[in-house]
């Protein structure tokens, strides 16, 4: 009976990885990819400080999706584990998605602090929002966050079950292993930055509310009236979608749990269906910006009309083409 129950929890899990993880994979690289489009094609995006962290965001994103979740949609969802195939997949898979992790979110929390200090009143603060020093702190957070995660190479391994037989890719050092989930997990990519991110996205939402009192050209506040919305939307979105992925890892810190086969198998499930919504934070950023943000969604149309008519004007050129006839004799 209860291998029954047992078998009934990774049968929806599949279901779930398939029915979900496929769409949310899909419709993640082609929002971070309109993400790209829609941030360079216009100057006073790529010239915003706030925005470029949103472009190495979306960048890194897509990196994510590719490196991590497409694997994991084939391990839960099709029973296909590439970690299995190669040693190196199994530590450059976990190295790089480590990465990823750790400079999106930081990247995030970079725009909001970022755009804090575009709508701070003192000039000292402001004169942080800069598009150099943003360049700067991308490529330092970038160095520091892959050597941070060196480690990931070093302690994954294949490793044998001694009650199964099986091989599968994981830590082989017990400490780090419990590092990871303590400290990178809840830490680094869990309850630090929602903190900042929501910390800061109010902050920059307050001083937002008080721009209309000073003296900022006009352009320049609907600029930052935007970005302040896009930062506040990004880190409330945060905030749901990372928690139940924070609970689930909490949970499986208690032994009795672990121990228990049922309940065991209800906690996979469970953090099937967490980590699928946590994915959300690397592939709904271009549906939240189109949602909060009207000069984004101005772009986005004026963009994709543009693609569109140039590819029209292109097709009818080489329908119109009349093809020289030889001259007959």
């Amino acid at each position: 009976m209860a291998s029954t129950a047992n078998s009934s929890w990774t049968t929806i899990s599949q279901q779930i990885i398939i029915y979900l993880g496929i769409p949310m994979f899909i419709a993640g690289l082609i929002g971070n990819a309109l993400n790209l489009i829609v941030f360079l094609s216009l100057r006073t995006f790529r010239e915003n400080s706030c925005a470029f962290y949103l472009i190495v965001m979306s960048i890194v994103s897509i990196g994510q999706l590719l490196a991590s979740f497409l694997s994991r949609i084939m391990i839960s969802g099709f029973g296909i584990d590439w970690t299995l195939q190669s040693v190196f997949y199994c530590k450059f898979r976990i190295y790089l998605g480590s990465a990823c992790t750790l400079i999106t979110f930081t990247c995030i929390c970079l725009a909001t602090v970022d755009q804090y200090f575009a709508t701070c009143s003192n000039p000292l603060w402001r004169s942080f929002n800069n598009i150099k020093v943003a360049h700067r702190t991308s490529v330092s957070f970038i160095v520091i966050w892959m050597l941070y995660s060196v480690p990931y190479l070093i302690y994954y391994d294949h490793v044998q079950s001694s009650a199964t037989g099986k091989f599968s890719c994981i830590s082989t050092n017990v400490v780090f292993q419990d590092y990871n989930i303590k400290g990178y997990t809840l830490v680094f990519i869990g309850f630090l930055p929602i903190f900042i991110d929501v910390l800061f996205a109010l902050l920059a939402y307050h001083n937002v509310r008080n721009l209309s009192y000073r003296m900022v050209p006009l352009v320049r506040r609907e600029l930052d009236k935007q970005m302040t919305t896009i930062v506040l939307m990004q880190a409330i979105c945060i905030v749901f979608v990372s928690i139940p992925y924070l609970i689930v890892n909490i949970l499986s810190l208690d032994n009795n749990i672990r121990q228990n086969p049922s309940a065991s198998e209800i906690l996979q499930f469970a953090t099937t269906l967490a980590l699928c919504i946590y994915y959300l934070n690397f592939s709904s950023q271009f549906y939240v910006y189109t949602c909060v943000s009207s000069r984004f969604r101005q772009q986005l149309i004026h963009v994709t009309s543009t693609i569109y008519r140039n590819h029209w004007q292109r097709n009818m050129v080489l329908v119109n083409q009349v093809a020289p006839q030889p001259l007959s004799t």
